[in-house]
């Protein structure tokens, strides 16, 4: 497989289509897995490693490759109980990271050569530079500050992604607002999750990765910010060395260094977020190739010639090289199954459906939340009913009904100007459903897989690698 190639320069060199679519080609779960007897006595061989940290909603994972991608080791941490009815969220993952470095075997450690993180999107912390003291957050990825809207709507182009409640910069708008009426806060700076987990192991401030800043307003399509957002009083603020994902930023501290074992040669590479870096997983990087995660929700991502970008519609485009990465989610996903059926409930039902069959029928499946994919309704309400005496027609109606909701939001990245999927991979724990697998390649027209790789940790992993192997 080739190591990706995600590159750091601007894009404009092709040219702009009008409008929205521009063109542009604490307990630990611990498992080792030894890939022969000679990694069982040392790794003898000496061969270099590459460490990916994902950090997801409710652990961290690690995940350490070697260069043509086998798994040496891997691991997770829960992150510590809640204290009261508040989570010290900075504190829990710092934990879990040195938690996790503590938990990489020994006879591996010295034979890392670089280490990446991702983390999850719009994740936001105020961080004063003078000390690196928190001055507030973490501002979740689902925490939204409508207050800041009205603002920032009134600043960024229209529909643009940054203009929904949970972005990073309505996140950061609405902090500066609080604290900050009244004059500037010189020593005050943005940092995204990953970027604070990262800095926890290189110590440089402002160093970030644009798939991370794509939500602050950064354009990867320019490699800058743009000139509404930098007029703005708070722009001192954003990171200031904005570089691609798997890019070197420095040697790991010597503190870190130390207590750990690494060598005098590890270094710390630009991360993601963990959305990005489970696509990566999948190692398909070919225009119109898909990934759709069936996870807690339904999330689709879809490699395309054309940068594509709606907020009305959650849509908007990561740059991956001279490529783009569209993606959308639903709420609609495994959360909803686990409200209805235990895991062996499904795993007994699904042998009872018949995947050729279409269902007649039509549910949105949905928790009460609501929809944040208005795929067809912008107004959608969860529907359930009406539920059949047999529970396996039921479910059957369900995953068909999801399908259904999948096929809707490939359609709508095509009608919005991305490129037509031809292919999709499948990650997330609906992945190891067969009969699922197969009602979705019905409904969707096109090949439906397993992804061989599906773990975020091993798309950091892939990032660690490219930043050592290529430097750039």
């Amino acid at each position: 497989m080739p190591i990706l190639s995600l590159s750091a320069k601007p894009l404009s060199r092709l040219p702009a289509k009008q409008g929205r679519v521009r063109n542009l080609a604490s307990s630990s779960r611990i498992r080792i897995t030894m890939l022969n007897q000679q990694d069982r006595q040392g790794n003898e061989t000496g061969r270099p490693l590459y460490l990916g940290i994902d950090f997801g909603t409710s652990g961290a994972r690690y995940a350490l490759i070697d260069k043509q991608g086998a798994i040496h080791a891997e691991g997770k941490r829960t992150y510590p109980a809640a204290v009261g009815q508040t989570t010290n969220w900075a504190s829990s993952w710092r934990e879990a990271l040195f938690q996790l470095l503590g938990d990489i075997p020994p006879v591996h450690r010295s034979s890392i050569s670089s280490i990446s993180i991702d983390g999850t999107s719009s994740t936001t912390l105020i961080i004063d530079r003078n000390n690196g003291e928190l001055l507030a957050g973490p501002f979740l990825y689902n925490e939204s500050f409508p207050d800041a809207l009205p603002m920032v709507s009134s600043i960024a182009p229209a529909n643009h992604t940054v203009c929904s409640g949970s972005s990073t910069l309505c996140k950061l708008v609405s902090w500066w607002n609080k604290n900050c009426s009244n004059g500037s806060n010189d020593s005050a700076i943005l940092m995204h999750q990953s970027d604070w987990l990262l800095w926890l192991l290189h110590g440089e401030y402002g160093v970030c990765d644009y798939n991370n800043t794509l939500k602050v307003g950064y354009d990867p399509e320019i490699g800058s910010y743009p000139s509404w957002l930098m007029s703005q009083p708070y722009s001192h603020m954003l990171p200031s060395s904005v570089r691609a994902p798997g890019v070197p930023i420095g040697p790991i501290k010597e503190d870190v260094r130390s207590q750990y074992g690494f060598s005098n040669d590890c270094v710390v590479c630009t991360g993601t977020t963990d959305s990005i870096a489970a696509f990566l997983a999948a190692r398909t990087t070919d225009a119109g190739k898909a990934v759709t995660s069936l996870g807690s929700t339904l999330a689709i991502k879809l490699v395309s010639r054309v940068r594509v970008e709606d907020a009305r519609f959650g849509v908007y485009s990561h740059r991956l090289d001279d490529q783009w990465l569209v993606g959308g989610a639903s709420n609609s996903g495994g959360v909803v199954l686990r409200q209805l059926f235990s895991d062996d409930q499904l795993v007994t039902l699904s042998k009872d459906i018949d995947p050729s069959s279409p269902s007649p029928l039509d549910y949105y499946p949905l928790p009460k939340s609501g929809e944040r994919f208005p795929v067809s309704d912008p107004d959608m309400e969860p529907r359930l009913e009406p539920r059949p005496d047999s529970d396996a027609e039921y479910l059957h109606g369900i995953l068909e009904s999801m399908a259904r909701i999948e096929a809707s939001g490939y359609k709508l990245l095509k009608e919005l100007g991305a490129t037509p999927v031809e292919e999709v991979f499948t990650a997330g724990g609906g992945a190891q459903n067969e009969k699922w697998t197969a009602i979705r390649e019905r409904v969707l027209g096109v090949p439906v897989r397993k992804a061989e790789q599906t773990e975020a940790a091993y798309g950091a992993a892939l990032l660690a690698l490219r930043g050592a192997t290529t430097g750039s």
